[in-house]
Formats: C-alpha cells, structure tokens, sequence
C-alpha cells in the first residue's frame, strides 16, 4: 500500500490555491523544486497527475480538481487533531479561515470577530467581504456566512438566525419629497436601490402578504454590487431599500432608517454558517458559530418597531 504524506498533500493544496510551484514555495518557506518533488511523490502514491503544466502555466488537471475537496478535509482533520489535544476552550488556536457579505462583514462581523479573537488569542483571522458566494471547494476557506434559504448542496449549515427577513426601509428625507408606499405595487413608481448577489441583480422583491406571497419586479437609478454601498444610498435618501434587518437594525434605532410595512411581510432572511464538510466544524468554528448565534439573536431582540402602517 503507497503511503500518502500529509506535508505533500499540504504543499498540493498551497500550489492549487497559488498557482504556481515558486509562490507555494515562498508561502511555505521551502525551495520550489522541493514543491515540486513533493507534489510529484503525491501524484505517484496516487497514481493520477494533478495539474496540468505547460511552460507558461499550470492549472488543476480534472483529477486534481475531485481531490482538492478531499486534501482539505484531511488537513482540517490534522488541525483538529491538534487542537483537540491541545485541550480546552481556551486553546483555541489556528486560522479561521472565512468569507461575509459586505454591509454584514463590515458593520455587524468586524466588531464582533475582535471581541472573539481577544477572547482567544491563539486564532488567526483570515476574512473575506464579498458579496460573491465564496466557492469553499476551490478557496482555500474554512466556511462562509450567507443570508437566505439556501439550495440543495452537499454544504453543511449551520442556522445562527432563523427568524430574520428582509425590511423594506428608506430615509426620512425621501419620505418627505416622495412619500411611502403604501402597498406593494407602489413600488413600480419609486426608485428602488438595488445589488448585486453572486452576479445577479436582486430587482425581483418578494414579500409575504396576508394574501400569500408577491413578487414586485422593481427599478431605480442605482445599483451595486457592494451591499454596503447601497445601504448608504438609502441613508442619503436616494431611494427605497430592501435588505436584511439585521443589517439594517442600528439605522432603524437611530432613525437614519424608516421601516415602511409591517415585519412579517419581509421575505425570510435567515444566516447561515456554511462549511464544505462536518471534517471542518473545528472547535474554534463551533466555538465561534455558538458567539455569533448569541449575538445575532440579542441584535434582532434589541429592536421593536413602534408601529408600521398596514397593507
């Protein structure tokens, strides 16, 4: 039986998430052919090549490809096994590695992440903001934060909110020149921010009615795809927002935001916590999912709206 070296499939995973022998080499501080010997002893004890090369590029063969996946969940298992020798709470250590959507990560998670890693000093924090859904199969990510009902997937998900939906807000300074809607359909005559997720533009805004569920296709003169950005333009007074409410909570408290319908006709916004694989769910990231579970849900609880008109 060929034996698989872990330090190989360590250094196979650096020069998939690099590109290139020379960069993965310079990452790990060991010399290139030393890279490349090693990614070629994995080849061999797999029997499969895993990149393709040509004298200007290299890239993942289809083989590499379908084990990447594979090389992750084993060195997440080392790294667990460490730490779980290491023993305690208070050990947590390594790298967490993440990916947030932009208004979230930036106005909700960054504070939130200080006050973690201050708890636990041995973590290092690797974050992402992007309103792209991270790939967690090609980057080199231990999981991601994501709003919303998700699809069918091998991805693992772990709830941190259940309860929140989208809330359809805007300044008081646009209330005052154009009014609030007062039904859905009004919509079509406002102008409506909009953002990009994962490449698409969010126009088509549903809400759920005493009546069932509508969708409003809407337009407006702005849109992004930095939902942050957009979230500004609504502070501006520029247009009518829809987004999650746990974005938007501190806005609605110091009145820089109105919310227009009542709670319930948002459309559900529920967080998630996603990992590629049960192997990643280290006990700093359960540590971490149980934190941030605790303060998503004291957020949510801190804000009552007074009174919303109804449809």
């Amino acid at each position: 039986m060929k034996i698989i070296r872990l330090d190989d499939v360590q250094i196979f995973v650096h020069t998939a998430d690099a590109g290139s022998f020379s960069e993965a080499a310079r990452q790990l501080n060991i010399a290139p052919g030393q890279a490349s010997a090693s990614v070629q002893r994995l080849e061999k004890a797999l029997d499969a090549r895993l990149f393709t090369r040509s004298t200007r590029s290299m890239q993942l063969s289809e083989a590499g490809e379908r084990y990447l996946p594979h090389a992750r969940i084993m060195l997440g298992a080392r790294e667990q096994g460490e730490q779980a020798l290491a023993g305690g709470r208070e050990a947590l250590s390594g790298p967490l590695r993440l990916s947030a959507p932009s208004d979230f990560g930036r106005n909700l998670l960054l504070p939130w992440l200080d006050n973690f890693q201050h708890q636990h000093p041995g973590l290092s924090v690797h974050l992402k903001l992007s309103d792209r859904a991270a790939d967690l199969i090609r980057q080199p990510l231990d999981f991601a934060v994501r709003y919303g009902a998700l699809p069918d997937s091998s991805l693992l998900a772990i709830k941190l909110l259940d309860n929140n939906r989208r809330a359809l807000c805007a300044a008081p300074s646009y209330i005052e020149r154009h009014g609030a809607p007062t039904k859905v359909d009004d919509l079509r005559r406002h102008n409506c921010l909009r953002y990009i997720w994962s490449e698409q533009v969010h126009e088509r805004w549903r809400f759920t009615l005493p009546g069932g569920e509508r969708t409003v296709a809407v337009t407006g003169n702005r849109v992004s795809d930095d939902a942050d950005a957009v979230r500004r333009w609504a502070i501006a007074g520029e247009g009518l927002l829809y987004k999650s409410r746990l974005d938007l909570i501190d806005d609605l408290k110091a009145g820089r935001l109105v919310e227009i319908f009542p709670q319930e006709y948002g459309e559900p916004a529920p967080l998630h916590l996603i990992c590629a694989h049960r192997a990643q769910l280290t006990p700093a990231i359960k540590a971490l999912s149980a934190f941030l579970r605790e303060r998503c849900m004291a957020l949510l609880a801190s804000y009552s709206p007074q009174g919303s008109p109804s449809e």
